[in-house]
C-alpha cells in the first residue's frame, strides 16, 4: 500500500524498426519538457488500468503491458503545499492506435532507445529507459503474460444450501469482476480457462464477454476436481505454458497454492536481474490469493524453455 498523495501511472511504449529499439516521448508545451506518457489514478482504477488508458489519451498508440519497470518518487507543488507523487511504470509494446494527441500533449517522437536519455528533461525518468534497455539486452523485453486469478467474492458457504458448485458470486464479486475488465484488457490477455463453479467462471464471464474470447471450463480447476486428482490442475497450467499467448485461468483457494507454486521453478534469476519475480510468487504459494486478486507472470518463450522474468499481483479495490 502506498504512502504517496499523488498516484500516477504510465508506460515506456517500445516498437523496433529496422532491428532497432525505439521508444515513444512525449512533449508537454504547458512544462515545455520531454518525459513519458502518464497521468493520475482516477477513481476506481488500478495502477495498469491507468498506464494504459493515460498512454492511449497522450499519444493515441494502444499498447500491451509488459513487466513493470522501476517505479519514481518525488515531491510536486500543490494548493495544499508540497506532495508526494508516486508513478508506477510498465514497458508496453504498441499493439495499434492512430496517434493521435489530446490532453497536454503537443508531440510524441520516436526515438532511438540507445539516444533517448538525451532527449530527456528529467534525471529520474533515465531509471526506466535503463531498465528497458537491460532487458532488451538479455532478451528479456519481448514476454507474454500469464495470469492466475482467485474468484471473485461469492454468496456465503454458511447460508448457501445448494451444492456448492453453483454458489453464485455476491454483489461485491460482481463488481470486482467488472472491475477485472480493464485490468486483464491491459496485459492483453485472450486465452481464459476456469473452473466450472459458477462463482469462478461468473468472475471471468465479463471480460469474455468484453474481450469476445471464449470461455473455456476444466473440471481440474475446481475444488471438487482438485481433490479427485491434484495433477489435473497442474496439467492445465502445463498447457497454457506450451500455448504461448496471453492468459488467464481462475481457480479456488485451496487449488491456487500448488498450481502457483509450480511457477517457482520458472523463474530464472539470471535472465532477470533485480526484479522481484521470486518474491512475488513465493508470498502468494505462502499466503495465497484474495479473492477476485490476480498474479501477473511475464514469461519468455514457451514449453519447456519458458521462464518468468517478472511478477506482479493487483486487486481490483487495491489503489495504491
Amino acid at each position: 500500500m502506498s504512502t504517496a498523495s499523488v498516484l500516477a501511472a504510465g508506460t515506456l511504449p517500445w516498437r523496433r524498426r529496422r532491428g532497432r529499439l525505439q521508444v515513444a516521448v512525449i512533449h508537454r508545451p504547458r512544462y515545455d519538457d520531454w518525459s513519458w506518457a502518464k497521468g493520475k489514478l482516477e477513481p476506481g482504477e488500478t495502477f495498469p488500468t491507468t498506464a494504459v488508458r493515460e498512454t492511449l489519451e497522450e499519444t493515441g498508440l494502444r499498447v500491451r503491458l509488459g513487466h513493470p519497470l522501476p517505479t519514481t518518487t518525488y515531491t510536486v507543488g500543490s494548493a495544499s503545499g508540497a506532495a508526494v507523487k508516486e508513478v508506477r511504470y510498465w514497458a508496453a509494446e504498441v499493439t495499434g492506435g492512430d496517434g493521435g494527441l489530446v490532453h497536454e500533449v503537443d508531440a510524441v517522437d520516436w526515438v532511438e532507445a540507445d539516444a533517448a536519455a538525451d532527449r530527456l528533461s528529467y534525471l529520474h525518468d533515465r531509471t526506466q529507459l535503463e531498465a528497458l534497455r537491460a532487458a532488451d539486452a538479455s532478451g528479456t523485453l519481448t514476454t507474454w503474460s500469464l495470469a492466475i486469478l482467485r474468484h471473485a467474492k461469492a454468496h456465503p458457504r454458511s447460508s448457501w444450501v445448494d451444492d456448492d458448485w453453483l454458489r453464485p458470486l455476491s454483489d461485491q464479486g460482481r463488481v470486482q469482476a467488472a472491475e477485472l475488465v480493464p485490468l486483464l484488457d491491459g496485459y492483453g490477455i485472450q486465452r481464459l480457462v476456469s473452473s466450472p463453479s459458477t462463482r469462478a467462471s461468473d468472475t471471468l464471464a465479463p471480460y469474455a464477454t468484453a474481450s469476445g474470447g471464449t470461455l473455456r471450463l476444466r473440471p481440474g480447476l475446481s475444488e471438487e476436481g482438485y481433490a479427485e486428482d491434484p495433477s489435473r490442475a497442474g496439467h492445465h497450467l502445463d498447457r497454457l505454458l506450451v500455448r504461448g499467448v496471453p492468459a488467464c485461468l481462475c481457480s479456488h483457494g485451496p487449488v491456487l497454492p500448488d498450481l502457483v507454486a509450480r511457477l517457482l521453478g520458472r523463474v530464472d534469476p539470471a535472465l532477470a536481474p533485480g526484479l522481484v519475480a521470486r518474491s512475488v510468487i513465493e508470498e502468494v504459494v505462502t499466503d495465497g490469493l484474495a479473492k477476485g486478486e490476480v498474479l501477473i507472470a511475464h514469461v519468455v518463450g514457451t514449453g519447456e524453455a519458458a521462464r518468468i522474468v517478472a511478477a506482479e499481483r493487483h486487486h481490483p479495490h487495491d489503489r495504491g
